[in-house]
């Protein structure tokens, strides 16, 4: 299929190519779904829009969603020794009164900051790290 694609008019292409797609939702693990749903609500200033009983929490912005789901085996990454799955950046007009408000939230900073002045690190409620820098314009 590739060979025939690539011999095709452009106009046919087009009409062939894949549509972009649009991140709906992410999913995470943690010691507590409801916990750390309710702290990146707050964080991101979204809400909880559903709660599936003790196990899982979802929030949105209304465009992009995220659910949150208790892993009774959950395990924090040790990092910066461990390799990350994955991480958030999150970007604030005033990195420094954010990062006194997501500390007040539950989240710690870790000693290790590899970002120098560009960004700091934080650790969420289950130990999961996650970035915070200045919004750019």
């Amino acid at each position: 299929m590739t060979e025939e694609f690539d011999k095709a008019p452009r106009a046919t292409q087009a009409a062939q190519a894949p549509q972009a797609a649009r991140v709906k939702c992410a999913a995470f693990w943690g010691h507590s779904g409801k916990a750390l749903a309710d702290f990146y609500a707050a964080a991101l200033g979204w809400r909880v829009t559903q709660t599936y009983g003790d196990t899982a929490a979802m929030i949105s912005d209304g465009t992009t969603s995220y659910v949150f789901y208790t892993a009774e085996q959950f395990k924090a990454p040790n990092w910066p020794a461990d390799e990350l799955v994955f991480h958030l950046d999150l970007a604030f007009d005033d990195v420094a009164a954010a990062e006194r408000r997501l500390i007040s939230l539950g989240a710690t900073k870790p000693e290790h900051q590899p970002g120098g002045a560009h960004w700091t690190v934080l650790l969420d409620p289950s130990g999961q790290p996650f970035c915070i820098s200045a919004a750019r314009s």
